[in-house]
This record gives structure tokens, C-alpha cells and sequence, in this order.
């Protein structure tokens, strides 16, 4: 059945007056099996409302690829909200920051050189008008005008605090027209007079995000709407119930409960509010994202936020002291939640194979040979590792080495051994070595996910993207094999291979259960790497914390045996992993 939103001076619903009380749930940081879980959560604490954003990244992995099935099947993901009673909010970018990788931009993007994002750059919007041409295929018939639940959409994500160029939000909003968008649209900026200028434009409702003081921050707003639009609703389209995590935080940042909620009873008061987050979920895949204020901050496999959601289903004391609060704002009493998901702590499981890297290359492909090192984009890959390796010609011992335009992390190995770990801005500089005539040199770099916000946006090639300058010098001559922890790369490893303690290495364990539960990954005793169960590519650990544990999904493990791979890059392994029934969170130090 189709029906009208509209909006004048407050929200309308079929004419009716509507309070927009939404909460935010990405779908593809939930495996889908648990969707009707959370969002059966949501209605339960008393929203009417699901918020979404939607990552490019993960729906054209490839130029002209696309990929809508299983957990990318928006369409099923709305349309399950619908059956449960509940309107969409739909975010569909092209940027959408999030803390996800790129802020949810292709990385294949940056492959082309002089690339330019978020303008009027004509590659740049050409890529971005073919996928909205695909994507609104999806999204148009889902829209509240023909049945579906879909009430607003945005235009881009924050745009005024990254740039002024109105032709692009203009251009933006026309393609959403052109493929089929007929509801409200609406931009979202800081409460900043000079962001909300910026990041407007003529068509879309102008809205803000903020953590607290919501009187003086829809102030702000409401004096912007006065000089450039007359009357309309005020939405706070992310109001931060927490905040995310990086790798080391000190701590799990948390908030309280009831500073929380009377923060969100002030927007109530006032206008529409968004919850960012109700339920934050799970980095997977190693799509985590990263900010960069001076030294590089990647986030966390945990999406957690300390969300009323937890990042494994379970409602917390925020949770409840915001359903009673929504209960008060309710049209009618609010249904009761479903039960909570079982957790089991399945125990320790021993290392059942194991193969250092180095000897299971054979088994992993044909490396790329160039001249000159190659970025991971250049060699058409988004995520995990490369690994660089070269012959260092007989002229003498080298005293220095840089790695020019390098990002994340680079561990050098001089014939097999350790020499160095760089990281960050130690990678831009020279460092003293000792490399004798006739070695071999190779370098294991990560990419820690791709900054999400800011200027830097645009400069997060990943691996090597300069030379390799050896006392000052370019060194040619180098052979890439991508790693990109995926399932089919996992497939062909060969732990007969051999193993050298102390070493990248790859270790797998089998296991097997009787029943399916969440659970939680303990790697005490690791050092870094990365996790695949059952060759779902769950995330990155890193003994640094504040996170010590993974979140598993029951839906991700079988009745019988079952697989984890790790990949863990310091050599630290302790032979064991185990599984427990809560989540880990301890203090780290800042370090790199």
C-alpha cells in the first residue's frame, strides 16, 4: 500500500503529524541470519524507524561488477524492516564515512592516477552515475510512494565538512531524480553555520549531527533553516549514543546510560532523532576504517560503539534506559523484545597445521613482476597484504633504506629474518641498515584500512606507491603476490610446506561442536594478524587491544567440524586459541 511523507513545518505521515524516532543498523556489519533479531530490537525499544547507510565498496567490488545477494541484499534488509512495522532511512552516498573502509568508496577508484573524489571531476561522476543506476534499481520500488517503507534519502554524508563545491551536491541530487527517486531528500552536517552552507543544497532538507546539547545545536540549525528555507522539521540524523574504537585506545569507550538518555530526551523535545548507532556490529572482512589527525588511528574489528545494541545482540543497561524513555514518546505500548541469543564458550582448541608464509608462496600464484613496486590498487586489490620481494644486486653493503609513499605497515626481512617494522609516518623517513652484497630483501606490507574522513581521504593508496630507495636510490626489479586473506587465497595453501617458528605464518585449527551459539574468539598469546572461520573473513587482531576477543557469529559455524585460519605476521603464537561466552576488552598502550 502506497503512502505520502511530506514535510512543512514538522514530518507528516498520510497527513499526519510523524516523529521520526529511527535508530541506525548497517545490514552488512550483521550477518543476515541475525537481521530480524535486531531489527525486532529496535521496534522493541520503541523506534518506527531503521537508518541505513550503504557501502559502494561492497556492491561494485570491481568496475561494473555489482553484487546485491546474501549479506548485501539491501532489498531483503528493508523489506524484512517493513514486515516488522518499521520505515528506512536510506543513505546511499556515494561517500558515506561510517568507519568504514574508504568512508564505503571503491579503492579500485584510486587505481586510475589523478583521480579527484567527492567533485565534479568527470571520472569520478561517471563512475558514480553508473553505480546510482544500478543501485536505484534496487532502491526506487522500495520507496514509501509505491508501497514500500522507504521515507527519505540522503545526499551524500557530511559534505560541508569536507568541501564547497555546490555543482556536486547539485549533480548528486539530480541522479537520485533522474533513477527513480521520488521521496524526500535531505543532507546532514555539523552544527556549524559554515558546514551546513556548504553542505546544503536547494531541494534537500538540511539536517545535523551531534552527541549532546541538543537546545543549542537545533538552534543552529533552525536559524539556517530561517535564512534559506523558512519553516521546516528539525532532525538530528546522527545523534552519537557512544563512540568507536581504535587499536590502541587505552580502554572501550563507553558512555553512560543515563547521561545518554536524557541527552536524547532533549532532541525528543525538539524535533526527530537517528540513533547512531542502535546496533553497531562487526568490522568484517578487514573493511574497518581509519582517521589520521597527525598519526594514522584504524579502527577496531568491533563496531561496537557502545551502542544500546551490543556488538553481539545483547541489550544493555542503555538498551533499557532508552526503551523507557521511548515508551513515553510511544503511540501505543511498546512490543516485547525477543529473546536473547545464546552464547557458549566452546573451550581451548590446539593448532592443528601450520605453514610460515614464506614456504607456502608457491601455492599461492604467480607473483607480479615490475620494474618498480606497484600499489595494492594497481595490482587490483582492496584489502590485506602484499608481500615485496627483490634481489639486492652485488654492490656493496647498503646503509640506508625508505620506502617511499607506503601505507600501513611494513615489515622488512633480510633473507627470511626480521630486520625492521615500520609503521605510519616511521615509513616515510630514511633508516639505517646493514644489507650486504647478493641478498634478498622482502617486504610484508598491510593495509590497516583506509582513512573514512577528512582531507586525506584521496591519498590512501595502500602498499607501496613510490620507490624503494636503497642509499638514496631507486631499486628496480620486484616480484608483488597479493594476499588478500580471502576464502579462494585460503584454499590453496599447503601446510606441508613447512614452518619456521617465529615468522608470518599461517596456523589452522579444526574443531567440532554439536550445536551452533555465539561465541567469542580469546587470542591471548597472539601477536597480529588476521581470522577466517570457516573462510568468512571475520577481521584483524592485534595484541595492542583495547579488543582481546572476536565477536563469532552462531550463523558462521556448523554442527560438526569446523575451520579457523589465522595469519599471524610477528612470529608470536602460542599454539592455542579459545573460545568463551563474552566479549574482551582490556587496556593497551598507545604505541604503534
Amino acid at each position: 500500500m502506497a503512502h505520502t511523507f511530506t514535510q512543512s513545518d514538522r514530518f507528516y505521515l498520510d497527513g499526519r503529524p510523524f516523529q521520526i524516532r529511527s535508530g541506525a543498523i548497517h545490514y552488512f556489519r550483521v550477518v543476515p541470519a541475525y537481521w530480524r533479531d535486531r531489527l525486532e530490537k529496535l521496534k522493541a525499544m520503541g523506534c518506527n524507524t531503521v537508518e541505513t547507510y550503504i557501502p559502494w565498496n561492497l556492491h561494485e567490488p570491481k568496475p561494473g561488477v555489482y553484487d546485491f545477494s546474501g549479506g548485501r541484499d539491501v532489498a531483503a534488509f528493508l523489506k524484512l524492516a517493513q514486515e516488522l512495522g518499521l520505515w528506512a532511512i536510506v543513505r546511499p552516498g556515494p561517500y558515506i564515512c561510517a568507519e568504514w573502509d574508504f568512508g564505503g568508496l571503491p579503492s579500485w577508484l584510486l587505481a586510475e592516477d589523478g583521480m579527484r573524489l567527492r567533485c565534479t571531476y568527470p571520472p569520478f561522476l561517471r563512475a558514480v552515475r553508473r553505480y546510482f543506476a544500478r543501485l536505484l534499481q534496487v532502491l526506487a520500488p522500495l520507496q514509501i510512494d509505491r508501497g514500500g517503507n522507504i521515507l527519505m534519502m540522503q545526499v551524500e554524508n557530511e559534505y560541508g565538512s569536507y568541501g564547497d563545491e555546490h555543482a556536486y551536491l547539485e549533480a548528486l541530487r539530480d541522479l537520485l531524480r533522474e533513477n527513480g527517486v521520488t521521496v524526500p531528500l535531505f543532507t546532514s552536517d555539523g552544527p556549524l553555520p559554515r558546514s551546513l552552507a556548504n553542505g546544503s543544497v536547494e531541494g534537500a532538507l538540511p539536517t545535523v549531527n551531534f552527541g549532546a546539547g541538543a537546545p543549542e545545536k537545533f538552534a543552529v540549525l533552525q536559524a539556517f533553516l530561517a535564512q534559506t528555507r523558512g519553516e521546516a522539521p528539525l532532525l538530528c540524523t546522527e545523534f552519537w549514543v557512544g563512540w568507536f574504537d581504535a587499536w590502541g585506545d587505552r580502554a572501550h569507550n563507553t558512555t553512560p546510560p543515563d547521561v545518554c538518555a536524557r541527552e536524547v530526551e532533549a532532541v525528543l523535545k525538539r524535533g526527530s532523532i537517528n540513533l547512531y548507532l542502535f546496533h553497531g556490529g562487526t568490522n568484517f572482512g578487514l573493511l574497518n576504517g581509519a582517521n589520521d589527525y597527525g598519526a594514522l588511528s584504524p579502527d577496531t574489528t568491533s563496531y561496537d560503539y557502545d551502542a544500546p545494541l551490543a556488538e553481539d545482540g545483547s541489550m544493555t543497561p542503555k538498551y533499557n534506559a532508552l526503551r523507557a524513555l521511548f515508551a513515553r514518546f510511544a503511540e501505543e505500548p511498546l512490543p516485547a523484545p525477543p529473546p536473547p541469543i545464546p552464547k557458549r564458550a566452546f573451550g581451548t582448541v590446539s593448532v592443528t597445521d601450520c605453514v610460515s608464509l614464506e614456504a607456502a608462496l608457491p601455492s599461492l600464484g604467480e607473483p607480479v613482476r615490475s620494474p618498480w613496486p606497484l600499489c595494492m590498487e594497481k595490482l587490483g586489490q582492496s584489502v590485506g597484504y602484499v608481500l615485496y620481494s627483490t634481489q639486492v644486486a652485488p654492490h656493496g653493503t647498503y646503509r640506508t633504506i625508505e620506502l617511499q609513499r607506503t601505507a600501513d605497515r611494513a615489515q622488512l626481512f633480510f633473507d627470511g629474518r626480521p630486520a625492521m617494522t615500520l609503521y605510519d609516518r616511521e615509513l616515510h623517513a630514511p633508516h639505517d641498515v646493514c644489507l650486504p652484497l647478493q641478498h634478498r630483501l622482502s617486504i610484508l606490507v598491510e593495509n590497516l584500512g583506509r582513512v573514512n574522513y577528512g582531507p586525506l581521504l584521496a591519498y590512501q593508496r595502500k602498499g607501496i606507491d613510490g620507490a624503494v630507495l636503497l642509499d638514496g636510490r631507486s631499486h628496480a626489479g620486484w616480484e608483488m603476490i597479493p594476499l588478500p586473506m580471502d576464502a579462494a587465497m585460503a584454499s590453496r595453501l599447503d601446510f606441508s610446506a613447512g614452518f619456521t617458528p617465529g615468522l608470518p605464518a599461517f596456523y589452522r585449527f579444526r574443531f567440532s561442536i554439536e550445536a551452533p551459539a555465539d561465541t567469542f574468539l580469546d587470542l591471548a598469546g597472539w601477536g597480529k594478524g588476521c581470522v577466517l572461520v570457516n573462510g568468512f573473513l571475520l577481521g584483524r587482531f592485534w595484541d595492542k587491544g583495547p579488543q582481546s576477543r572476536l565477536y563469532v557469529p552462531a550463523p558462521l559455524l556448523r554442527a560438526g567440524e569446523n575451520e579457523v585460519l589465522l595469519f599471524e605476521t610477528e612470529g608470536r603464537a602460542c599454539g592455542r586459541i579459545a573460545f568463551c561466552d563474552s566479549p574482551g576488552w582490556r587496556e593497551g598502550p598507545k604505541e604503534a
